[in-house]
């Protein structure tokens, strides 16, 4: 599965999603009881894997020759919660091979 860009878009879609989803956790630590290091930790790994999503998305739509609809979608998931499992599910796994 990580041969391809798709692949790897896939991937770090889940992973991007999962950062997201983990702020749900560290946010009540940071402010209700002033634990501010784990969502440091998460606010960084998240930031980075979101510039790897918006880039993969940038990449696979110039492979695959994407129109505006799927490069919306794909893009507007990283901004919602659960946004990037849907847009697997919804996107991405039809033009996985397998």
């Amino acid at each position: 599965m990580t041969s391809s860009r798709l692949g790897w878009l896939r991937i770090i879609g889940f992973l991007e999603g999962c950062s997201f989803l983990l702020f749900a956790i560290t946010m009540p630590l940071k402010y209700i009881y002033e634990m501010p290091k784990p969502n440091l930790y998460v606010g960084m790994a998240h930031g980075w894997l979101f510039i790897a999503y918006i880039t993969l998305v940038l990449l696979v739509t110039a492979k695959l020759k994407w129109g505006v609809k799927n490069t919306f979608w794909s893009l507007a998931a990283s901004l919602i919660p659960f946004g990037t499992f849907v847009a697997d599910k919804k996107i991405f796994s039809r033009y996985s091979k397998g």
